[in-house]
């Protein structure tokens, strides 16, 4: 109902020529019948030869309007159920893009692309040959019987006795159908999931030599698959040959009686005749119950998962009238932060006041929430206790859309698109050409694409195949300083960058004209000793805080790194 309500509804205007010229070309297929019981009874019994060239003409005149109006049908219904499976897939992905981080982190690509993909194509062909046959079975019924209810109530009735079980059994089949769908449905997410997973990170799989490992995997994964494709055979075999035994005795009893009610002179030859189509029709409605039930099972099992993802709400969302300047400076504020990730606690009682155009630093272990705070600030996740300002609001006050485009990201996971570079640093932003180069100057990118043949339009391959780990990092912080915003976040993304490379882009943020507040993550003393603000993050919690030679004179976490980091020049000084 939720597909018919929201999706089908909208174009049921379109509809109205289709099924005009289904109900004609199925009219006209029961006319035929009619025709062959008029040439047997009327020119052949009748010995009316003179009539030949009149009905070849009527045939041939019905034939050639039938193929017509056929072509229309068909061509129609296809576009139709294209247009809706179109904006299916439309409104999946645009309900994806909307969803905050937490949904990603429990639910991976190659079930979301099963969703677009292949539930979509379900939803397609039910629309699309299903409904089709739906309507289409019961025009035809109709029609074929009420004509043969015309010629002989006795032979009609006695072919219906044998043909409406199908009926029957088709709805008490049609749940184990369901069951055993969703099952093969939620089967195909995981191989796509699986296969996704295993082809992006070939590499890692060569380079380990697990190949044998992942098949082994794969085969498991693929087995259950084949497992739930058996259990749907053996329904079928259950199903289908009840209703080819059925469909196949309608014919043999229509003979065996229509032939006993011709010798007692009830029907004409031509009668008997003309039911044979009629029970070819009739045969065709209940014998296509099973392909319906089949397909009809797929699409809710489909429907199910894909009306699943669309009634989901984001739980990250702007108010209705959300607060949305002019323009932001770039204060931000952390007031009393705590935030858990399910019951896991990240962050605890942080407090931190970021003056604009500030640059601060945050260093710490592995896992001790510098990339999670850092997330805060665009609300990419929400706090659980305290407060998270920007420009003095809370973040969650703020028009989402706006914030985020006044911020720029670099995030830890380094990921470019299968484009060019010049797109790829780009990313929809429509700049000019110059602004391109100046963003790749700054980001010490400008050298190594000029080297390259193709230069800015040299197509990268998926998620930087074919560059560096430093090349990559900085295509991304080319893409974050082309937009100038007024926070600029840098998580770890100098990681892969050599020192000197890493200074020269430190070096050039320093120097814009248009200075942002700017955070940045790092491991090395060299990349954050001459920010503003250096915090020193351990379980959670900020532990130090201050300016190098501040941290460096309280001799903690900051001084022990700094000592570590530099005994091998302090070593090289001595020796020299």
């Amino acid at each position: 109902m939720r597909l018919f309500k929201n999706y089908i509804s909208k174009h049921l205007k379109f509809l109205s020529i289709p099924i005009l010229a289904m109900i004609i070309t199925l009219s006209i297929d029961c006319v035929f019948p009619l025709l062959q019981k008029y040439f047997v009874d009327e020119i052949i019994q009748g010995n009316k030869a003179s009539l030949l060239v009149m009905f070849f003409c009527i045939f041939v005149g019905f034939a050639l309007l039938r193929g017509g109006l056929g072509y229309i049908k068909e061509f129609m219904f296809d576009k139709f159920s294209l247009d809706v499976s179109r904006e299916l897939r439309d409104d999946i992905f645009k309900k994806i893009q909307s969803f905050e981080f937490s949904f990603f982190d429990k639910n991976n690509t190659g079930e979301l692309m099963s969703r677009i993909s292949e539930d979509v194509d379900i939803v397609w062909e039910t629309i699309s040959y299903g409904i089709r046959l739906f309507v289409e079975g019961i025009i035809l019924f109709i029609i074929s019987s009420t004509l043969m209810f015309s010629m002989s109530i006795k032979l009609t009735i006695a072919c219906l006795v044998i043909l409406v079980p199908v009926a029957f059994l088709g709805i008490s089949f049609e749940k184990k159908f369901w069951n055993v769908y969703s099952s093969i449905s939620d089967q195909t997410a995981e191989i796509n999931s699986m296969a996704q997973q295993d082809i992006a990170g070939i590499r890692l799989v060569k380079a380990f030599a697990r190949e044998k490992h992942e098949i082994s995997k794969f085969l498991k994964v693929n087995q259950d698959y084949y497992d739930l494709n058996i259990k749907k055979a053996k329904i079928l075999s259950q199903f289908i040959p009840l209703i080819e035994l059925l469909t196949n005795l309608a014919p043999v009893a229509m003979i065996i009686y229509g032939g006993f009610l011709c010798i007692k002179q009830e029907v004409t030859i031509g009668t008997l005749v003309a039911f044979s189509s009629y029970i070819l029709n009739l045969s065709f409605c209940v014998r296509n119950i099973g392909d319906l039930m089949n397909l009809l099972s797929q699409n809710k099992a489909s429907l199910d998962k894909i009306f699943k993802i669309l009634s989901r709400e984001s739980k990250i969302k702007a108010k209705d009238k959300a607060y949305k300047p002019e323009s932001i400076k770039g204060d931000i504020c952390f007031e009393n932060v705590t935030f858990k990730y399910e019951e896991e606690v990240v962050l605890k009682n942080i407090n931190l006041n970021i003056p604009a155009g500030s640059s601060v630093a945050i260093m710490g272990e592995t896992g001790c929430g510098k990339s999670t705070l850092l997330s805060l600030i665009g609300r990419y996740y929400d706090v659980q206790e305290g407060r998270v300002l920007v420009d003095g609001v809370d973040v969650k006050e703020w028009d989402l859309e706006f914030l985020r485009n006044n911020m720029a990201v670099v995030f830890q996971d380094t990921f470019l698109f299968s484009d060019s570079i010049k797109n790829n640093i780009d990313f929809g932003s429509n700049k000019k050409e110059e602004e391109i180069k100046q963003a790749a100057k700054e980001s010490c990118a400008y050298d190594f694409i000029e080297e390259m043949p193709q230069g800015y339009e040299t197509f990268v391959g998926e998620r930087g195949l074919g560059l560096s780990g430093g090349q990559k990092q900085r295509l991304s912080i080319a893409r974050a300083l082309i937009r100038n915003s007024p926070i600029l976040i840098l998580d770890d993304a100098t990681s892969a960058l050599d020192m000197e490379t890493e200074f020269n882009v430190l070096k050039n943020l320093s120097q814009k004209e248009k200075v942002a507040t700017t955070f940045i993550v790092a491991h090395r003393i060299s990349g954050v000793k001459d920010a503003d603000i250096i915090l020193f993050m351990k379980d959670g919690m900020i532990v130090e805080k201050g300016n190098h030679e501040e941290l460096l004179s309280e001799k903690g976490e900051y001084y022990n790194i700094y000592c570590h980091q530099f005994q091998d020049l302090d070593l090289i000084q001595e020796v020299s």
